[in-house]
């Protein structure tokens, strides 16, 4: 039997199951030792900056960025699936909370840090929820049109939130296109120190993701500007720093999280709020997990998935932290520098807790201008021009799909645009679903084979014969328009029509609202004399079809006929076909 970290089939105990780390501790090697501490520190190198710039995006203090990664990556390492999965806070996350969260706390920072940790603890709870009854088949839903739109909406968004920190003004506004208006007017009041520390952070993190990818470029440029504020005094010419982070671990503390206290409308906003960060968490981490474990050969459990952020979302809110995702950008940091495990994410959080404890007053020099660096490189590659523009050459409609989620972030902000993206994704479903393509068929020249003649106009017309093949299931919400389509092609054949053939080969399912449908063409066909003869229909559609008495009107309903067969027909008597 092969073991589970080589890829190949293994059987567990149920218990194993509640507790993947029993998995794959069995068959730990100390030789993956060393390479899972190298990545853990790696990826808490990276981390620091990164979670520092989040959570102020966040709206929330410093600190609880880094508690993100303390505490979640510990609540993932126990019960997630991935091997190189890393959580933390995630640019799209921080965004929508702080906005969202600013407009319910009124500038009361107490009450906004409580509402933090009930979302977040609601955010774990709608995870659980989804474990419970098994809704890991939700990211199925929302197509990869959907999502290219809305990231390059939410970073967009993000990028506005930011500049004011780049160009040292105060900004302002509550949506995307205010707050742009805002930094057009306030460009003169530009302060050009601010301005040079936030894009000389640009450059070198641009270059050294450039040179070096997969290193904690961030920390050394954090580190630089550490040096730089003394040196240069900074502090004299405008440029704000964060200030002493408090010192140790974060606290367990339930004392703030008495949803019953909330009027009905905050409880509602919070739900959607959590809602929200569960559908971006989750569709984030998922991706990432299924990337990795691609490229590596194993396989991730999308339901177990949901249970492993659940635990990390838990953990971050009960201990101080807010939402957090298996984001790409930390988890290929993690991948690179050689994680053979979730055992790096113990590491990770054995990393920051030493920083937590002793080198808290590292980070007080730290310029907001490069937290605001680090957000705008970080966000960058969520704006894929070239995936756009793929969709723009192959597929118009999904081009449009993705549009529209793009626009819907900017014009209703993050936390409405993730649904209004799910809601997108729903009815582009509906849509190809309830209008599936009907292709009527020609005879390919020189053999006994049927295709869509609108593809190949080279294909040779039956005469007196309508093939048609419908590419979907014939369902109550499609077959209106699948009977106008063929009646219309009907009229439009003119005289001399003699038999309709429906091939059901490339449809899956027939419901009963389907064949209904296709007694009611038999019998439009009446007038014009032609018949109808139903071919390649699937065993469970052969039940419905001759339970609605379709072989009265449409002959024998069988498993060997085909169009051929029904061609050959056509000019010898056949009982039950009128």
């Amino acid at each position: 039997m092969k073991s589970e970290l080589h890829g190949g089939p293994v059987r567990h105990a149920w218990w194993e199951a509640f507790f993947p780390p029993a998995r794959w501790l069995a068959g730990y090697q100390g030789k993956w030792l060393a390479p899972d501490a190298l990545a853990g520190f790696t990826l808490a190198a990276y981390a620091i900056p990164v979670s520092l710039a989040y959570a102020a995006l966040a709206g929330l203090p410093p600190q609880m960025g880094l508690y993100c990664y303390l505490v979640g990556g510990l609540g993932y390492a126990l019960f997630g699936s991935s091997r190189h999965v890393a959580i933390g806070p995630t640019s799209a996350i921080s965004l929508v909370f702080g906005v969202t969260l600013a407009d319910m706390a009124g500038g009361d920072a107490d009450r906004f840090l409580s509402l933090a940790t009930m979302a977040t603890i609601l955010t774990a709870g709608f995870f659980v929820l989804a474990w419970l009854l098994r809704l890991s088949v939700i990211v199925n839903f929302i197509s990869e049109s959907i999502l290219t739109g809305f990231k390059a909406g939410a970073a967009l968004s993000i990028i506005v939130t930011q500049l004011p920190k780049l160009f040292g003004v105060p900004g302002g506004g509550d949506d995307f296109f205010s707050r742009l208006v805002q930094i057009i007017r306030q460009l003169g009041d530009t302060n050009p120190v601010v301005l040079a520390v936030g894009v000389a952070a640009i450059v070198l993190l641009m270059m050294g993701d450039k040179w070096f990818p997969g290193r904690p470029v961030a920390l050394v440029v954090v580190l630089l500007s550490l040096a730089a504020v003394p040196l240069l005094a900074l502090s004299e010419h405008g440029v704000s720093i964060v200030g002493q982070l408090p010192a140790g671990l974060p606290s367990f503390d339930l004392a703030q999280t008495r949803l019953r206290d909330l009027d009905v409308d905050t409880r509602r906003q919070l739900a959607s709020l959590a809602f929200a960060c569960f559908l971006l968490s989750y569709i984030e981490s998922i991706s990432a997990a299924r990337t990795f474990a691609l490229k590596h050969r194993y396989e991730v459990d999308a339901r177990r998935e949901l249970l492993g952020l659940g635990a990390a979302n838990l953990l971050a809110g009960l201990f101080q932290g807010y939402p957090s995702a298996g984001g790409l950008s930390q988890s290929a940091v993690n991948e690179k520098a050689g994680a053979r495990t979730p055992l790096s994410l113990v590491f990770t959080s054995l990393a920051i807790g030493l920083v937590l404890l002793f080198l808290t007053g590292l980070f007080r020099n730290l310029p907001n201008a490069v937290l605001a660096a680090v957000v705008l490189v970080a966000v960058k590659g969520l704006i894929d021009l070239r995936e756009i523009r793929h969709l723009f050459r192959v597929s118009r409609f999904d081009f449009a799909a993705a549009m529209v989620a793009l626009v819907g972030v900017l014009l209703l902000g993050i936390l409405d645009g993730v649904i209004f993206a799910v809601v997108a994704s729903l009815a582009m479903l509906l849509k190809r679903s309830s209008t599936p393509h009907v292709a009527y068929l020609g005879r390919i020249p020189g053999t006994n084979r049927f295709s869509d003649r609108e593809r190949h106009p080279d294909n040779e017309p039956v005469p007196g014969v309508l093939i048609f093949r419908v590419e979907a299931a014939l369902l109550y919400f499609n077959v209106e328009h699948i009977l106008r389509d063929v009646l219309q092609q009907v009229r439009d054949f003119g005289s001399g029509l003699r038999l309709v053939v429906c091939d059901l080969s490339n449809s899956p399912y027939v419901d009963l609202a389907g064949a209904r449908m296709l007694a009611r063409l038999s019998e439009e066909l009446k007038p014009s004399g032609a018949g109808l003869r139903i071919v390649e229909a699937h065993a469970t559609e052969r039940d419905i079809l001759r339970a609605e008495g379709l072989e009265h009107l449409a002959g024998p309903i069988d498993r060997q006929t085909s169009i051929t067969d029904a061609l050959a027909e056509l000019n010898r008597p056949s009982p039950g076909i009128p």
